[in-house]
């Protein structure tokens, strides 16, 4: 049947064969004599559709149409950490070494290194029992992620083979197990499984521990949970990406998936020099060996694209089944939404709101759907977090990208202009901002930090948003006019605002800041703020507190206080109390 498959027209990405065909819904077939991967995505009585990954140029009707009977799928083996893959995960460098710096048609490699021998320990033994989703063998992948071999789902049975400890390459035999319905399987550490479908877990857990990112007002004001699933949207020049770098860097996963997705050329080079030269802060060597890396630039096949992060997310669910907590960054999943709206464009469906197809919202479902907390098959808590940029045009969050991922996400980190062209970094608007998770997390903040955490962060956001009510009056009748109790909300918002909320990204020691050092900026910055309230209640003025240097000096505490000497604090507040007492004394005298 596949010599019969004939093209019979192109448009762009789109490819059509007239007639009934025997191809399935979201197969993987092989267009042309250039043999560009595609995938069936419709199907009826006078034509299939295919959409390909390739650029088509140069195709003709009447070229070959072969199919595969396999839907796309990804490679999971040993050796995708420190990979670099195109959308439909196809390594970077294996392309380069079979067609130079761009990528030629039809070159279909596989997916990881099948020469390379691995170091393996076999855990099972000949006439063991197994069943989807056990450990079955171990190996160092990396320096500091050891690879899990997974039973793939669907076979169970007993060992008749198990092959001895030593060095395997991935497609040699490593156990063969009789099923349970009368079938021998052989198993090699290398296994495919199609893109689109979420691989199964024993049980999702109930959401309780953070996922640590060392940016204050994340951890503090908006946190997310492991497992859990966050928005960034902003307009251009906001500083989305550098927030994922900053996330993919100092987040406490154990592992990091990023998919660039349609993103411009020389941001994906900086994220793959910054990767290879960062140094991991939780094990001191490359951060590459805990990294896959999913590249597909704004000048690729738009399919691919689409494809990309389902490759990410897939990748991500590999290593969460094998006990480790993964964090996926998606930049940007507007464009990846562009690209499902020029195929739905060229596929001639009706447009839904500013032309995206009618199935936007269930697609982003089931993307962000794919975060969980969950118990693998083996007994591990593991978990998928998912963390996507989102690129409003004109910096408008009403339009249908943005609008329909708060549908499915719980926490939303909202960028904005005018804070990114100040200088505030992270440029995360406070009053626009939110996170559903800070309930359900409050128990760990409370057992693991301070029992008074959640209600000094409650404390923190309440004088933000008095302040935002304040500015409304100052904008009209100035703050001079302002009561002394005014003054001082205003104040110890501002250095909230600097001295807490604003992160340098290129300061060795505010780049990332542990949880408790957090918790401590927030104590004495409310300490203060009860201290100079009582002086203020004196008739003593803010602007007298003011100038005594006290606010200034808790601004620069997260320069000046190093993240492995907290005890720094209180000698801190020993000099901030000794200036207002000398302050309180003066007026006494008076």
């Amino acid at each position: 049947m596949a010599g019969e498959l004939t093209i019979y027209g192109i448009n762009g990405p789109v490819v059509t064969i007239a007639g009934k065909t025997d191809l399935a819904m979201m197969e993987t077939v092989y267009i042309g004599k250039a043999r560009l991967i595609g995938e069936v995505i419709s199907i009826s009585g006078e034509r299939t559709t295919i959409q390909c990954y390739e650029n088509t140029t140069g195709v003709c009707p009447g070229e070959p149409v072969e199919r595969t009977g396999m839907p796309m799928s990804a490679t999971l083996a040993p050796g995708l950490l420190t990979g670099m893959y195109d959308g439909i995960g196809r390594p970077l460098k294996r392309l380069e070494a079979v067609s130079g710096h761009y990528i030629a048609p039809g070159i279909d490699v596989p997916g990881v290194d099948t020469d390379k021998k691995w170091d393996v320990n076999v855990l099972l033994h000949e006439g063991d029992r197994v069943s989807g989703g056990e450990i079955y063998a171990e190996c160092d992948e990396t320096a500091v992620i050891r690879h899990r071999m997974i039973i793939p789902q669907g076979v169970s049975g007993t060992i008749t083979f198990a092959a001895p400890d030593g060095a395997y390459t991935v497609t040699e035999p490593i156990l063969r197990v009789w099923g349970d319905e009368g079938e021998e399987v052989t198993l090699t550490m290398m296994q495919r499984w199609p893109i689109r479908r979420p691989r199964p877990v024993k049980k999702r857990l109930p959401i309780t521990e953070p996922l640590l990112t060392g940016q204050r007002v994340i951890d503090t004001m908006f946190p997310i949970a492991k497992g859990g699933a966050a928005a960034i949207p902003g307009g251009f020049g906001t500083g989305k990406t550098m927030l994922q770098h900053q996330l993919a860097k100092w987040s406490d996963a154990d592992i990091i998936v990023y998919v660039g997705c349609g993103e411009r050329g020389n941001e994906m080079t900086q994220v793959l020099e910054e990767f290879a030269d960062l140094h991991d802060p939780r094990t001191g060597r490359s951060m590459l060996e805990r990294t896959i890396l999913i590249a597909n630039t704004s000048n690729m096949p738009v399919a691919a694209r689409e494809a990309s992060i389902y490759t990410g997310v897939t990748y991500a669910e590999y290593y969460r089944d094998m006990g480790y907590h993964v964090a996926v960054m998606a930049d940007s999943t507007s464009r990846w939404a562009e690209a499902l709206r020029e195929i739905s464009g060229r596929l001639e469906e009706m447009p839904a709101e500013e032309g995206y197809p009618a199935y936007l919202p269930s697609r982003l479902s089931a993307f962000y759907e794919r975060a969980a907390f969950v118990e693998t098959f083996h007994g591990d808590r593991a978990s998928v977090s998912i963390i996507g940029a989102v690129s409003p045009q004109g910096n408008d969050f009403s339009e249908p990208v943005t609008q329909n991922t708060k549908r499915f996400i719980r926490c939303f980190w909202a960028l904005e202009k005018a804070l990114a062209y100040a200088r505030h970094y992270p440029a995360v608007n406070w009053t626009n901002s939110y996170s559903e998770y800070t309930l359900e997390l409050s128990d760990w903040f409370r057992s693991n930090i301070a029992h008074d955490f959640p209600a000094m962060r409650t404390r923190i956001a309440g004088l933000l948003q008095e302040e935002n009510g304040l500015m409304e009056i100052v904008k009209l009748i100035g703050s001079d006019l302002l009561a002394e109790d005014q003054k001082l909300v205003l104040e110890t918002a501002r250095v909230i605002r600097v001295g807490f909320l604003q992160q340098d990204a290129m300061n060795e020691t505010d780049s990332c800041v542990p949880t408790r050092k957090q918790y401590l900026m927030m104590k004495y910055i409310l300490l203060l703020h009860e201290r100079a309230k009582s002086l203020a209640a004196k008739q003593i003025p803010v602007s007298q507190i003011k100038e005594q240097g006290v606010f200034e000096l808790l601004i620069k505490a997260k320069y000046s206080i190093p993240n492995d000497d907290l005890t720094k604090f209180d000698e801190l507040w020993q000099t901030i109390t000794d200036r207002l007492d000398e302050l309180e004394k003066k007026y006494d005298i008076r």
